[in-house]
């Protein structure tokens, strides 16, 4: 006899049409295969006002208009996008993105750090994410981990060699809840390898997954998590950083394709 899951977050379904679809209206032109989400809105807003990006379409939700950009660089072309904060909202724009010719994609953006040894703003490859949020158990059957695409992994390494970049590979623990990490939950991860904490990674591996497209993520440490006193470090205004994280994910997309 079959066993039933008792929670319903287990209960993958491997249909591959859903009721709704992301249809979007394409772009004009041949479809751009590269993308980048950038978490940071301060670089957004910089590389806007510098004439770096150029607004060619908007992704909609209850935010409101979350614009969708071309850089242009060497020759080629890559969209630029916030992707929202949460695996949720941040899997619907992908898939978005997808849908409107997406096949390469690259992360940065900013994540707590487990690990005291890692110093705020040194740049860490997610190699796998623990799956500890819901969104993933949508997309793929229930298992501790999600993986990037080893080849969007090794492009970001090679990105950082070649601009001299001391780099970290490592775990990440994705969580959807940022006021529900405990001490003793925080123990269980890093007793299974985990160096940092966010919120979107395994959702994104596990979409991209299931689309069959190509994605990878590079964060930079952030916050100190600690049983013994959360330390902001003031991750948040680390200018530098965020714009050189960026700058490496436009580098690792176009070695891609």
């Amino acid at each position: 006899m079959e066993l039933h899951p008792t929670a319903p977050i287990i209960e993958f379904d491997r249909a591959r049409q859903a009721i709704i679809e992301p249809h979007l209206e394409p772009l004009q032109g041949p479809p751009v295969q590269r993308v980048v989400l950038c978490f940071f809105l301060d670089v957004l807003d910089a590389l806007v006002a510098e004439g770096r990006l150029e607004k060619v379409y908007s992704l909609i939700s209850e935010c409101g208009k979350n614009p969708v950009y071309v850089l242009r660089q060497h020759g080629k072309e890559t969209l630029v996008a916030h992707p929202g904060v949460g695996a949720p909202l941040a899997v619907g724009f992908t898939e978005e993105l997808i849908a409107l010719g997406g096949r390469y994609f690259m992360a940065c953006g900013g994540a707590g750090v487990l690990q005291r040894d890692i110093v705020v703003g040194h740049p860490a490859i997610l190699t796998a994410a623990v799956r500890d949020e819901g969104t993933s158990y949508h997309y793929l059957s229930p298992s501790r981990e999600a993986n990037p695409d080893p080849a969007a992994t090794a492009a970001l390494e090679a990105a950082c060699r070649e601009k001299g970049i001391d780099y970290r590979l490592c775990k990440t623990w994705t969580t959807d809840a940022l006021y529900r990490e405990t001490a003793e939950r925080r123990a269980r991860r890093m007793e299974e390898g985990c160096d940092v904490v966010e919120m979107e990674a395994s959702a994104f591996f596990a979409v991209a997954q299931f689309r069959g497209v190509s994605f990878g993520q590079i964060v930079y440490g952030g916050d100190l998590v600690v049983p013994e006193g959360w330390d902001h470090r003031g991750w948040i205004s680390r200018v530098e950083a965020r714009r050189l994280l960026f700058e490496l994910a436009v580098d690792a997309v176009f070695r891609m394709g």
